[in-house]
């Protein structure tokens, strides 16, 4: 049974592996230097400020996990092991549901797992970005569900 829950402070090292895990898996495309000045950035800023909702096991163990603010999903990354198995609908469903109005992600252009993901979903492209949001040459697609 997977159950959602906000992060803990002592979750980062095991959000961190997932992070780490799950960008290996599907952003093949980005340069090692800017895998590791990003993977610096996940570790040091955001993975222990960002207030995540999380999906773990029956034993507690992190499977995914996702940050949004104001309608915006932020993160979400899934474990590859844990991948195929609803994990990724769930947690944009809770999503959907902590309020009223379109969701909205940006997703790299070249991560066509990702997109096809959420297209899946029902989300559709509202614009493209030449790089992202830190000004590297990795397109960014502005996707929204309504």
């Amino acid at each position: 049974m997977i159950t959602l829950r906000t992060s803990r402070p002592a979750d980062v090292p095991f959000l961190l592996e997932i992070w780490r895990r799950s960008v290996r898996a599907t952003h093949d495309f980005l340069l090692p230097g800017d895998f590791e000045a990003i993977e610096k950035l996940v570790a040091n800023d955001y993975l222990p400020a960002a207030p995540l909702h999380v999906a773990a096991d029956g034993d507690d163990r992190l499977l995914a996990f996702m940050g949004i603010s104001d309608r915006h999903i932020d993160s979400l990354f899934i474990d590859p092991d844990s991948r195929g198995q609803g994990i990724g609908t769930l947690l944009v469903r809770h999503a959907k549901e902590q309020g009223e109005g379109s969701l909205s992600v940006d997703v790299n252009e070249q991560n066509t797992q990702a997109v096809g993901f959420y297209r899946h979903l029902g989300f559709i492209e509202t614009g493209r970005s030449a790089l992202d949001g830190d000004g590297r040459p990795y397109p960014l697609l502005h996707m929204r569900l309504d």
